[in-house]
């Protein structure tokens, strides 16, 4: 439970320092807190989530048609290239279900650390991954390998860039939200302070 809170914690501190460079704004509001109750603004992205979705539908083609073509080709494959494919096959997998249940509920639920893990699994591990299997002339790439890999590749990058804006834009939001909520409290307790000082009559 507590790496699970660590790990929240540092993609929060990522989005907001490293992405977006705003260091010198206060830390993310928990999910707890309320907030202004008359902003009711909706800030899932729809292109990100029409892409999931058709990825979601698209990615067992992708991965039946590539088991099919490495079934193949594996007799005539180098031995380091049959470990590499298989090895690549399974991590992409893995990635892909971790990476589209991350966008989902990011964008739904427009939480920030769940779209920074999927934005990061997308631009450092999915992306180059698919290139790699789309541009190695070296393992002999069958002409329907290319075809599905280049669709693969296009929803990857499309949801790499709707990802960076709708993070950006739930991080200024959420941000406003907490600056706006401060003022509020602030504002609520003021009345207290100036019942609290005392000033002499003949002042």
């Amino acid at each position: 439970m507590d790496l699970s809170l660590t790990l929240r914690k540092g993609l929060e501190d990522f989005s907001r320092n490293v992405l977006f460079d705003q260091s010198r704004t206060q830390p993310f509001p928990n999910e707890n807190d309320t907030f202004l109750p008359h902003d009711k603004r909706v800030l899932s992205s729809l292109h990100l989530q029409m892409s999931l979705y058709f990825n979601m539908w698209f990615f067992p083609v992708w991965w039946i048609s590539e088991t099919v073509m490495l079934h193949l080709k594996y007799p005539v494959l180098p031995d380091y290239y049959k470990f590499i494919l298989v090895t690549v096959l399974i991590l992409m997998t893995l990635i892909e279900a971790i990476r589209l249940f991350l966008g989902y509920a990011g964008n739904l639920q427009e939480k920030v650390p769940e779209l920074a893990g999927f934005w990061l699994l997308s631009i450092l591990l999915q992306f180059p991954l698919i290139l790699f299997l789309l541009f190695n002339e070296a393992i002999l790439i069958q002409p329907l390998e290319r075809g599905v890999h280049i669709v693969l590749a296009t929803f990857i990058l499309t949801q790499a860039l709707s990802g960076f804006v709708a993070l950006r834009n739930v991080v200024r939001h959420t941000e406003s939200q907490f600056h706006l909520r401060q003022f509020s409290e602030a504002l609520t307790s003021r009345p207290h302070l100036e019942t609290s000082l005392h000033f002499p009559d003949n002042m």
